[in-house]
């Protein structure tokens, strides 16, 4: 199959596979071995495809020069099937202007497909445009050949407890850092582009600085706990990067990563009792903490691999 992903991204070719920055969409179109073009450039194109899968920005200013453009009709010309790529939560243009909002879904009834983030998201996309529509998950993927298992701290050798993102609704950074509180350790956080600067004043949090995936992997797998009670639920990369390394991660079971990798860690959006539960059973219960660290490991490998990946996906892009 010949497959090209388009986005507001400016780089043109494929992805190889040692990227340093390999986060998950560079790894699922390094996987399909697929082109990416950029969006503004699509009327360049002059290599037919079988599949084109559009990445559309999360952002209102980026979207902005994309709604005078017919992009499912130009992508169509170049594409026999055309696909939709979920980009954040299943709900993100509702937060636009309406002409935006209407244009999001005008977009999404006029491709071949949907692919969502989650098994979750499925229902919502089947209920918003019909069950007709062919919609399907395009699982969270990691390429591994950046990362350099040498460099990684060993399990034993593992400190403090890192929460997965800032302080604003978006991430619930502050219910992360409640509950990680109960640790009574060290705790780190993220830097993202939601952080406020306030955030830096927090004294009991050491906030790491932004880096590149393969660094990030590398930072992550200094900390023995980890806590992310993020309720936009969207590719749940943080979960799964922990489970890749053996670290108990505690968080929001619609996301995928969350729920099929750390089944034993997972609440329902806002049980923050029950978070706080877990959180000290891991910490007071060895026999716990190594069963869940050992299963979450076990499920990627098992879930999340790319051959798992890949037959997903060739059965999805016939």
């Amino acid at each position: 199959m010949k497959i090209i992903f388009l986005s507001q991204m400016g780089f043109q070719g494929k992805v190889p596979r040692n990227h340093p920055n390999m986060r998950t969409e560079f790894a699922q179109m390094c996987a399909l071995k697929a082109d990416h073009h950029p969006l503004s450039l699509i009327d360049n194109i002059t290599i037919t495809y079988d599949h084109a899968v559009l990445l559309i920005p999360k952002t209102t200013h980026d979207r902005e020069s994309l709604q005078s453009v017919d992009i499912v009709t130009k992508a169509k010309n170049i594409a026999k099937k055309v696909w939709f790529m979920q980009e954040g939560p299943s709900w993100i243009f509702q937060d636009m202007p309406i002409s935006q909002q209407f244009w999001h879904y005008n977009l999404l009834a006029d491709v071949d497909g949907i692919l969502t983030e989650n098994k979750t998201d499925i229902p919502y996309f089947k209920g918003l445009v019909g069950n007709n529509k062919p919609i399907y998950d395009i699982p969270s993927l990691m390429i591994e050949d950046a990362i350099n298992n040498q460099t990684l701290t060993n399990k034993n050798d593992r400190k403090g407890v890192i929460i997965g993102g800032n302080f604003v609704r978006w991430y619930g950074g502050f219910d992360s850092y409640i509950i990680a509180r109960e640790l009574d350790i060290p705790i780190s956080s993220v830097s993202m582009g939601r952080k406020q600067k306030e955030e830096d004043a927090i004294p009991d949090i050491n906030y790491l600085p932004y880096m590149d995936w393969s660094n990030w992997i590398n930072a992550l797998s200094n900390f023995k706990y980890a806590v992310h009670l993020m309720p936009t639920i969207a590719a749940g990369t943080f979960s799964m990067n922990c489970a890749y390394l053996g670290i108990p991660c505690i968080g929001y079971k619609e996301a995928d990563t969350q729920r099929i990798l750390h089944p034993n860690l997972s609440v329902e959006i806002g049980n923050l009792e029950k978070a706080r539960k877990l959180i000290d059973k891991l910490k007071k219960d060895e026999d716990f903490y190594n069963e869940c660290s050992y299963e979450c490991l076990i499920n990627w490998k098992e879930n999340f691999n790319e051959s798992s990946f890949l037959n997903h996906m060739n059965k999805v892009l016939l």
